[in-house]
Parts: structure tokens; sequence; C-alpha cells
């Protein structure tokens, strides 16, 4: 446990995981440094589309309500998904926490807008241009941005400012068509790798920043949901299979939930230096993390809390 508050920053690469090679290395240097695991996520609803889809596995990380509660919604619809009404400000869940959100993603920006973040585009806080739609990592200075999101956190200069303008940002990146995905991966590797190269040079950055990253699957195949990257233990065809115990993920609030993917999670690395426990795990991959990674599954709801409980904005939840 830190003896000061964390500062938080979270980089979500949405749907980016299937573009995931071994050339991106700054991002297999985070799983070899932290501790690495899975976000379960809900099943999705049959014909969702992409922005419903994008919607949905947003409002789980960030554990706002959702029509997907009561599956009452047109699934092809991302505006009808939140519960604006009953959607509370995050600085209202979390004890004041002062939060910014970053991202070139129109229906990402809505979203944060509505849960009570400070909403920026990427390309503003950087020297250089986002065309097309679609992020380049030859056209934006990523020194510049890692610099600025870094002041964003009161972290500076090689020190910590203790009147901090945020104590968690969060940059979402989500290339706008599946030919885009390549570069918009290679931007968050070079965005890692500079993050983790100014806090490695300087202590007083490393002990307070807290950096997750977390990767995502985006539309999964039908032809895959059964068979491929299932997380869950296996149980016993035996009489024994009716002792075997619910697993954390599938409850909340001690409730057991129906409607659990057990596949395709998001996945999950993070690091803090002597504060974050460090796994057996050497590369960011799904193989890698269900051997050796030292957090298994959590639910993905539960991820905005573990959060910020390192931020000193929430009681701790679980063991």
């Amino acid at each position: 446990m830190a003896d000061k508050a964390s500062r938080a920053l979270v980089i979500y690469g949405d749907g980016l995981m299937p573009s995931l090679s071994r050339e991106h290395t700054n991002i297999h240097k985070l799983a070899s440094l932290g501790c690495c695991g899975f976000l379960a996520l809900r099943n999705a609803p049959l014909g969702e589309n992409e922005d419903a889809r994008v919607a949905r596995e947003l409002a789980q990380l960030l554990d706002v309500p959702c029509e997907f509660d009561t599956g009452e919604h047109d699934h092809t619809d991302a505006s009808a998904i939140f519960q604006k009404s009953c959607m509370p400000k995050i600085s209202e869940r979390f004890m004041g926490m002062k939060a910014a959100f970053c991202t070139d993603c129109s229906l990402a920006k809505s979203f944060g807008k509505d849960a009570g973040f400070t909403v920026t585009n990427v390309h503003e806080l950087m020297e250089g241009n986002v065309t097309s739609g679609h992020l380049d990592q030859d056209k934006l200075d990523i020194p510049i941005l890692a610099s600025r999101l870094l002041k964003m956190l009161g972290l500076q200069h090689g020190d910590v400012v203790e009147t901090n303008e945020n104590d968690l940002v969060l940059v979402h990146v989500k290339a706008s068509t599946e030919s885009f995905a390549a570069n918009a991966l290679e931007f968050v590797n070079l965005l890692v790798g500079e993050i983790i190269e100014v806090a490695q040079n300087a202590p007083k950055i490393s002990s307070r920043l807290h950096l997750s990253l977390v990767l995502s699957y985006a539309s999964v195949p039908e032809n895959e949901s059964r068979s491929f990257l299932t997380f869950s233990p296996q149980k016993d065809d035996g009489n024994l299979s009716m002792l075997y115990p619910h697993q954390s993920y599938t409850m909340k609030e001690g409730k057991i939930l129906n409607g659990i993917r057990h596949h395709h999670p998001m996945l999950i690395a993070q690091w803090q230096e002597a504060v974050t426990r460090r796994d057996m795990a050497q590369v960011f991959e799904f193989e890698e993390f269900q051997k050796h990674g030292g957090n298994l599954a959590i639910l993905a709801e539960r991820f905005i809390h573990e959060v910020a409980f390192k931020l000193w904005k929430a009681p701790k939840y679980g063991a």
C-alpha cells in the first residue's frame, strides 16, 4: 500500500487486441513490469452494432447504469443504452474525484461528458495532425502527448505537484475502421513506451503513477464464441461439478449475475513502481495471462472501483 494517493493514467485500446503482435515491444514490456489479468464482460445482445458495442463496453469498464441491466433497449442505438437520467457524475461516485477523458471518438466523448469527465480530443494535446478520423503515429509527437497527459495528473519535470488538475486521466483509442487498427495500436505502443521511459527516469513519478493498459477484442465472431480464448476454469462433468463455487467475476454486490461472457475478455496490465505486484507474465497475450497473470479475472465493472481505491477515492473491495 502506498503512503500517498496515486495518480491514475488509463489507456484503453478499444477493439485493438486482435492487431497485437510481438512487434509491439512497449506493450509487452509493460506486461513484464506489472500485474496482468482479465476483465470479464457481459454477453453481447444479438444484433448489436459497433457503436452499441463501444457504448456497452465503456459502460461496463466505468460501471455506469445502462439499459443492458434491464434488456429493454434498441441494440443498434448507442444513444439509447445509457440511463442518463440516473447517471451520477464520477466526482459524486468517488469522493470528489477529478477525471479527464481524452478521445477522438464522438460517441465516447458524449459518454464521457454524461459521466462527469472533463473531455478533450487526443490530438488537441499534441502538436501534429489527426487526419481522416484516425490516428497516424507518424504525424504525432508522442513525447509531447505523454508529457501533457502526465502534466494533467500533476506529474511533471520529474516531480509531483500536489495541486493536481486531475486524479484520473483516461485515454480512449479506437480505430475509425478495421484497416486503421494497426496504426491505432502502434500509437498505443509508442505512448506506453514513452510513459514508461519518463516514469523509470523519475522515481518520484513512478512511485505515484498508476498506469493501466486495457485492450479489448471488439465484436466476437460467433464461430469463436464458445471455443476460443476461454478463461473460465474447467468444470468436471461428474457429480462434484455441483459443488464448484461461483467465481468472483460472476457476482456483483453479493448477487450472482447471468449472462457473463466467459471468453474474449478485456486484457489488462497495471504498473506502479513498488506498489503493484509483479507477476510472471512476460508478454501481453491471452495465453500468457492465463498461465502467469497475477490477477486472473475480475468483473469489468469492478475496474474503476479498484483504480479509485489506489487514488484513495473508494474503499477496498474484496480481498
